[in-house]
Parts: C-alpha cells; sequence; structure tokens
C-alpha cells in the first residue's frame, strides 16, 4: 500500500529555516512525480514545490522562488522541502503528494497520494 509520511514541521520564528521530509513508505517510489502544497486556515490548498522524478525537473510557486528549494534523495524514497528565510505568510499545514501519472503537478488534481501534513508556523 501507497503512503507518504511527512516529517519535519514546527514552530520557528520569520528568518528562520525549517526542513521538511517525505518518504514514500512501503513500496520503491518510480512514479512521475512528487510534490509539497500548503494551506493556511481558511484558504484553499496552493501549490508550493514539485519535481520530476526521472528528469529532476523542478518547480516552484512564485512566492516562495528564492528561498525554497525541493530535492529528492533516490535511496531513500524521500523527497525533501528546505525552506529558508521563512515568513509568517508561510504558516500553513504542509502537505507531501505523489502521482504515478502525467498530469499538471502544480494543481492538486494532478496528485492521488498525499501525506498527513505538518504544521509549519512561522511567528513574527
Amino acid at each position: 500500500q501507497r503512503q507518504l509520511v511527512e516529517s519535519g514541521g514546527g514552530l520557528v520564528q520569520a528568518g528562520d529555516s525549517l526542513r521538511l521530509s517525505c518518504t514514500a513508505s512501503g513500496h520503491t517510489f518510480s512514479g512521475y512525480a512528487m510534490g509539497w502544497f500548503r494551506q493556511a486556515p481558511g484558504k484553499e490548498r496552493e501549490f508550493v514545490a514539485a519535481i520530476k522524478w526521472m528528469f529532476l525537473g523542478t518547480y516552484y510557486a512564485d512566492s516562495v522562488k528564492g528561498r525554497f528549494t525541493i530535492s529528492r534523495d533516490n535511496g531513500k524514497n524521500t523527497v525533501i522541502l528546505q525552506m529558508n528565510s521563512l515568513k509568517p505568510e508561510d504558516t500553513a499545514v504542509y502537505y507531501c503528494a505523489a502521482t504515478w501519472v502525467a498530469r499538471p503537478i502544480t494543481q492538486t488534481g494532478g496528485y492521488d497520494y498525499w501525506g498527513q501534513g505538518t504544521q509549519v508556523t512561522v511567528s513574527s
């Protein structure tokens, strides 16, 4: 059974860094892409970053470009989101997602599997 397990969220101050990890457990990920989305209270879930597994293409929301970096550790079936220069507006629940099929990877509908989410809170 395909499962995604996230870790690394927490409470930090503005300007700090956090590293989120998402591991695809129970199988070797050989799919199309993995991504990160976030959802703040009262808002829709939004795209943050994605990586195409085979060709390593990376994609970012404009709001995080230059501050966040997505990467993969193929040997550990893990995708990592390094978040630097965090801002209060980055506060949200962050979700990892995966798809085995080529679909638009900047949209929530492009993914079949989702993690349980991890809270990131940035204080000013």
